[in-house]
C-alpha cells in the first residue's frame, strides 16, 4: 500500500518473525553466540527467554537459517496440553510416525531416530517455543528422553525458548536435577531508546527505504508507546505509515506518532490502555509505562 511511496521494496515492519530483519543489537548479538557456542559444544539443555514480542522467535529463526545441513531440527510450536503430549509432539516434529504407537513404542521410535541420525555424522536438535506452558512432569519427561549419550557426546540437544514465566518454572525445587543441565540461559530485555531508533532505522534500511524515514522525535515517541518491544515497535511504525501515507507525508514525524499512538489508545487494545474508551486512568502504572521511558533510556526489570 505505502511501499512504493516511501521508496520501499517491501513493508519493514511486519508483525511476522523474519531473519532477514533481525537487528543485531548487543543482547540478540550476545544470545545468538551463546546459541551458537552450545550447538558447537552440543550442550543439552539451553534457555532463552523473554517477554512478549521481544524477538525470541526471530531469532531462533536466524540461527536456523544460520545452521549446517548436519544438523536435524525438530521444532514444537504450540505446547497446551490439549494437542497431546511429549512424545506425541516430539514425533510429529521430527516426521516420525506416531500412529499406533503407545507410550513405550514412541519413546522407543524416538530413540533409534536419533541413534540412526547420530550413527549417520548428524546433530539432533528439538526447540521447542511457548515453553512456559511446559509442566514439571513434562520437563522431566524431557529430561529423561535427553539422557542418551554416545561417544561422550550429547545426542539430543534441546533449546526452551519462552515467556518470563518459564525461568519461573525453572527455578522450582522439584526440577533441580532439570536446571542443572542447562548450560545456556540468557534472558532478552526491551529495547533501550537508542537501540529504539536503530532498530527502526535498519528496518527500513533493509526494505530499502531511507534510514531517516523516521526522524529522531518520531523514534523517540515510538520508545515511548512500545517500551521498547519489537512487536509494539512495528505495530507503531507500520501503522504510523500508514497514517502518512493517507496525509501524503514524506517523513513521519513525532506528531503523527503520536495521533497513532493514541487512536490505537483510544480503541483500547494497545497495550497499556486501560478504562472506559481504552483511556488509561490518570496516575495509574499502565499510564507510567506506556507514555514515559526509564530514566535511564532502558527498562528494568524488577
Amino acid at each position: 500500500m505505502y511501499e512504493r511511496f516511501y521508496g520501499l521494496r517491501e513493508r519493514p515492519f511486519s508483525l511476522l518473525p523474519d531473519p532477514s530483519f533481525l537487528y543485531p543489537s548487543e543482547q540478540h548479538h550476545m544470545a545468538l553466540t551463546l546459541l551458537e557456542y552450545s550447538l558447537m559444544n552440543q550442550a543439552g539443555f539451553c534457555v532463552l527467554s523473554g517477554g512478549i514480542g521481544t524477538g525470541k522467535t526471530t531469532l531462533i529463526r536466524h540461527l536456523l537459517s544460520q545452521l549446517e545441513k548436519d544438523v536435524t531440527v525438530g521444532l514444537i510450536s504450540n505446547t497446551h496440553r490439549a494437542f497431546g503430549e511429549l512424545l506425541q509432539w516430539v514425533l510429529v516434529a521430527f516426521g516420525i510416525d506416531a500412529a499406533g504407537k503407545d507410550k513405550a513404542g514412541m519413546h522407543n521410535a524416538f530413540v533409534n531416530f536419533m541413534i540412526g541420525e547420530y550413527a549417520k555424522g548428524r546433530r539432533t536438535l528439538l526447540i521447542i517455543d511457548e515453553a512456559q506452558n511446559l509442566g514439571a512432569e513434562t520437563l522431566e519427561e524431557l529430561r529423561m528422553l535427553s539422557n542418551i549419550n554416545a561417544d561422550k557426546d550429547q545426542v539430543l540437544q534441546v533449546f526452551l525458548v519462552g515467556q518470563p514465566g518459564l525461568r519461573d518454572l525453572l527455578l522450582r525445587p522439584d526440577l533441580e536435577q532439570f536446571a542443572q543441565r542447562i548450560v545456556v540461559d540468557y534472558h532478552l530485555e526491551p529495547l533501550d531508546t537508542a537501540e529504539t531508533t536503530a532498530y527502526i532505522r535498519h528496518r527500513i534500511t533493509v526494505a530499502g527505504g531511507d534510514a531517516m524515514l523516521f526522524d529522531d522525535p518520531a523514534c523517540e515517541a515510538v520508545y515511548r508507546y512500545s517500551r521498547g518491544t519489537p512487536r509494539l515497535i512495528n505495530l507503531l511504525c507500520d501503522t504510523a505509515l500508514v497514517f502518512g501515507y493517507g496525509a501524503r507525508a514524506k517523513r513521519i514525524d513525532g506528531n503523527l506518532v503520536e495521533e497513532v499512538a493514541q487512536a490505537k489508545r483510544k480503541g483500547g487494545i494497545f497495550p497499556g490502555t486501560r478504562g472506559t474508551g481504552g483511556q488509561t486512568a490518570p496516575g495509574s502504572d499502565s499510564e507510567h509505562e506506556t507514555a514515559t521511558p526509564a530514566a535511564d533510556g532502558k527498562k528494568k526489570s524488577a
